[in-house]
């Protein structure tokens, strides 16, 4: 036999947990308030308000917007967040707006990564004008050509 409130809220002010469980894919736009765990396939844009788990089985490509965000399998894309753990064995190729960032040990982190401040000065700041004779000049094309198509950091010590 239980016992109910009168005057309790029908609000909960704990957050919801989404879960794309393993074998399962889903692809759109997701907006969301709670967390977001994803073990199986997401394609698209999403909108968290808190914090974004890939798990090791998961898979994410799109543009996606969260507080935190921990990956152990794969993100692909675009990502803005406050902080980004890739943890052993996660992978993240993408352009990526955070304070924070951290590669632990046989993490994989390809892309370019800026702060939301340099973020602010790439969009804020006129491009100079200049004519693309003076660009050109002194320009040393052998010096272009050496440079490698791809640059993959990983970071590699004792576990």
């Amino acid at each position: 036999m239980g016992i109910l409130k009168r005057n309790v809220s029908a609000q909960s002010s704990r957050t919801a947990v989404t879960i794309v469980a393993r074998g399962n894919r889903m692809q759109g736009d997701l907006h969301l308030t709670g967390k977001l765990h994803v073990d199986g396939e997401l394609e698209g844009r999403i909108e968290s308000a808190d914090d974004l788990a890939v798990g090791r089985q998961g898979v994410v490509r799109g543009t996606v917007r969260a507080r935190q965000v921990t990956v152990s399998g794969v993100l692909e894309g675009e990502l803005h967040c406050e902080s980004l753990h890739i943890e052993r064995g996660g992978r993240v190729s993408a352009n990526v707006c955070s304070e924070e960032l951290i590669i632990e040990p046989r993490a994989s982190f390809v892309g370019e990564r800026r702060t939301p401040a340099q973020a602010q000065l790439v969009h804020l700041e006129p491009e100079p004008e200049q004519n693309d004779s003076d660009c050109l000049e002194g320009l040393d094309y052998h010096l272009i050509d050496s440079l490698p198509d791809r640059i993959t950091l990983a970071r590699e010590g004792n576990d």
